[in-house]
């Protein structure tokens, strides 16, 4: 047994070993290992690409063991072979570290996934059991379960890949003893991380970004800009468009550094950053290189300034959408019915039907509602998931008393929607004929039901109707479509991909595809004559009237 009068910390474990291997350690890993040794017993440590965490966890490991042989410890990665890399490291610590090199108690039997130290007090759960997330660890047993970069870009490509990997996580539960601690290490891989979930459950966070202070500016015109802080190193463009911006060429400094004034425009992005947390290692050169070889700015952010993004670019950025909560209103004044939206009238609306069976593993039955106003810009104002069956009858088989359509019914009338049109591939062969039934039904006379087939292909139609509008600034969302699903459809959906959850998002694009583009009221010649049209029931649609013109020959 070690000398009771050595210290026992970590932080005098892990700097002797520092020591003998001659490292010069930064302070950011001083700041982990203090960390490792008191944090909470669910932990999540976010650190940048690069810095090293596995190894500052196998020395960890071994410190566990070299104070309690009978510790156990159930590591996972997002394979068996990543997990097995840990597990040798740790052996390698215990086999050469001066507190534990020689001591009888900690020597190792077993193989690379599975292993004991002398003075383990249990013989059928290892003191180290390395395994892949998706491998089986059903029966074993553990006082610490470890998620090595557990996140990987394989593992979280959709909501149900990620849904699978939540799901073997889940087993880690059963197999912690009571009192076990549950440590989470790596780096964000989407905009829905694991580590932000464990945040939110209320883990003990440690995270670590490259750079300690950072401000972004896109399409930067010559002139000053606010930074907040004074930037050591500004990078223009991602991938191959990288370039270091030098100061005095590109910008000069103001006002103590804490304004920068660029010097010619810039297309695209500027980043100014600050505060590295291990400038010795990631010089200015380094960093540049590695941001040409980052495809995507969403790969930039994550792997180093630890933001939750897709590694992948985001064609479809749902946070460019304008989000609106008022509900559309109904007004009558000199002798006409108009629809307004806050303090815009509605001046056409769109509705859209994607039916599915509402079976399990079939497609979303999605039912999409943009409105528009006089001035172009359009309102998804409703994305509806249509659960159950397309109708269900009363005992007489003929009285629609819920399912699907009785639901839409619901949204025409509320709305005042004038025309629904229905995608009618598979379930919708039936479903139009079905949907009049309900309308009528419900007493909804002035709504037709038009049938379309869908003959395009969906990416094409998603990208082509999303885009502009996105890009223009004139689409708006209400909060009941951005706090549903089709946030994260839109921010996981990729065009080069065939198969992906997108179904709000066709139905969506369908219907903003659907509304019409106004070109203003023309004013008729001045020999027309007007005929006042016969008003119809509360049709809000505004219309110029009705002309007879003689034309001479």
């Amino acid at each position: 047994m070690a000398d009771q009068e050595v210290d026992r910390s970590f932080a005098a474990f892990f700097g002797e070993w520092a020591y003998t291997r001659g490292w010069d350690v930064p302070d950011v890993h001083w700041d982990a290992v203090t960390w490792l040794e008191d944090r909470g017993p669910l932990a999540v440590l976010r650190c940048f690409r690069g810095f090293g965490k596995s190894t500052l966890l196998a020395i960890y490991n071994a410190w566990c063991y070299w104070r309690d042989p009978s510790y156990r410890i159930l590591h996972q990665g997002d394979q068996d072979r990543t997990a097995y890399k840990t597990a040798r490291d740790t052996r390698h610590v215990l086999q050469h570290h001066p507190f534990t090199r020689g001591c009888a108690e900690l020597l190792l039997r077993g193989s690379e996934s599975f292993w004991w130290v002398s003075g383990s007090t249990d013989e059928r759960n290892p003191s180290m059991q390395a395994a892949g997330i998706t491998s089986n660890i059903t029966s074993s047993r553990c006082d610490e379960a470890q998620n090595d970069d557990v996140e990987v870009p394989r593992n979280i490509t959709n909501p149900e890949a990620r849904a699978k990997m939540r799901y073997r996580l889940g087993e880690q539960t059963h197999c912690m003893v009571p009192g076990a601690r549950q440590l989470f290490i790596g780096t964000p891989h989407t905009h829905d991380s694991l580590y932000d979930e464990m945040e939110r459950m209320g883990a003990d966070c440690l995270t670590i970004r490259m750079f300690k202070h950072e401000r972004r500016f896109e399409d930067v015109k010559p002139g000053r800009h606010a930074v907040g802080f004074r930037p050591e190193l500004v990078l223009a463009g991602i991938h191959a468009g990288t370039a270091l911006l030098v100061e005095g060429e590109d910008y000069v400094l103001r006002d103590g550094g804490t304004v920068i004034e660029f010097l010619r425009p810039r297309d695209g992005i500027v980043d100014c950053y600050a505060g590295c947390a291990w400038p010795q290692r990631f010089t200015s050169a380094e960093m540049v290189s590695r941001r040409r070889k980052c495809k995507t700015v969403n790969e930039w952010d994550s792997q180093y300034q630890l933001h939750s993004r897709p590694l992948h670019e985001v064609r479809l950025d749902p946070a460019r959408f304008r989000r609106y909560e008022v509900e559309p209103v109904l007004r009558y004044a000199n002798r006409e019915t108009a629809l307004w939206l806050g303090r815009a009238r509605i001046v056409s609306a769109a509705c859209r039907w994607d039916p599915a069976g509402g079976k399990v593993g079939s497609d979303v039955s999605a039912l999409a509602v943009v409105l528009s106003d006089e001035f172009g810009n359009r309102y998804w104002h409703r994305a509806v998931a249509l659960e159950g069956e397309v109708a269900e009858f009363a005992a007489d088989g003929k009285t629609i008393t819920g399912g699907q359509v009785h639901r839409i019914a619901q949204v025409v009338k509320s709305l005042a929607i004038r025309r629904v049109t229905v995608e009618n591939n598979g379930v919708g062969t039936f479903a139009p004929a079905i949907l009049k039934a309900a309308l009528k039904q419900a007493r909804v006379h002035d709504c037709g039901v038009a049938e379309e087939p869908s003959t395009t292909n969906k990416n094409r139609t998603i990208l082509e109707a999303f885009e502009g509008p996105l890009g223009s600034g004139k689409l708006w969302a209400h909060a009941s479509v951005l706090d549903g699903p089709v946030w994260a459809q839109m921010r996981d959906w990729n065009p080069a991909v065939k198969s992906q959850p997108d179904d709000f998002l066709d139905a969506g694009a369908k219907a903003l595809a659907e509304t019409p583009e106004r070109i203003g009221r023309i004013a008729p010649p001045a020999d027309a004559r007007w005929i006042p049209r016969g008003q119809e029931r509360d049709d809000w649609r505004p219309s110029a009237g009705v002309f007879e013109v003689e034309l001479e020959d």
